[in-house]
């Protein structure tokens, strides 16, 4: 009776792909998206370099499966904070501030394509569409926290860019292994982002 290896086949299929993530997020955010080569991609994760070609059509469809994943994941972070609602504005925030600093520590190329992304020209609609949840998720949270008038008086596109621009700088040294997210510095980096917002 033969054995069904579909599942260990599905795992094996998946557990490449979760690799060749990982390489584009390093490499695109590191060398650039033009600089890497499926190459240098298939020898940062470990395979072969025709092996990419049986998970993406190409290296822009790779950067767009790794945008739209760190982008959905970030969504989910900010409608989990929102999500609880008998939370002041001020704690949601944190709450996503320090998750955000736990992933710079955790996967800091994760976090430089969610804050830094620099290769806009080759992202497609549905990757756009998927950074455009993430910063309205972001503006829902501001948007509470000026009618409960906490955030300042003007758009939430403005405080919600200001806010994320402050935590982006703390993300950045945590990544770079500088900060600690529980340092004195990055706590004040995100002291400083609820502040610049508050009215």
């Amino acid at each position: 009776m033969p054995i069904n290896d579909e599942p260990r086949t599905r795992r094996d299929a998946e557990a490449t792909r979760r690799r060749l993530i990982a390489a584009a997020l390093e490499l695109f955010t590191t060398a650039g998206f033009r600089a890497t080569t499926t190459p240098m991609l298939a020898e940062r994760a470990g395979i072969a370099e025709g092996t990419i070609y049986r998970h993406f059509t190409g290296k822009d469809a790779l950067l767009n499966a790794a945008y739209r994943e760190v982008q959905a994941w970030a969504a989910g972070i900010v409608r989990d904070a929102e999500a609880d609602r008998l939370l002041p504005v001020r704690d949601r925030l944190l709450a996503i501030a320090r998750r955000l600093l736990e992933e710079s520590a955790r996967a800091p190329a994760a976090i430089r394509m969610l804050l830094h992304a620099r290769e806009d020209r080759y992202l497609d609609d549905r990757s756009r569409e998927s950074a455009r949840a993430f910063r309205e998720a972001l503006q829902q949270v501001m948007a509470s926290g000026k009618s409960d008038g906490v955030v300042r008086a003007g758009p939430v596109e403005l405080w919600a860019g200001v806010w994320l621009a402050i935590v982006a700088f703390a993300a950045e040294r945590v990544g770079a292994g500088e900060w600690a997210p529980e340092h004195p510095q990055a706590a004040l980096a995100i002291e400083a982002a609820w502040d610049a917002i508050t009215s």
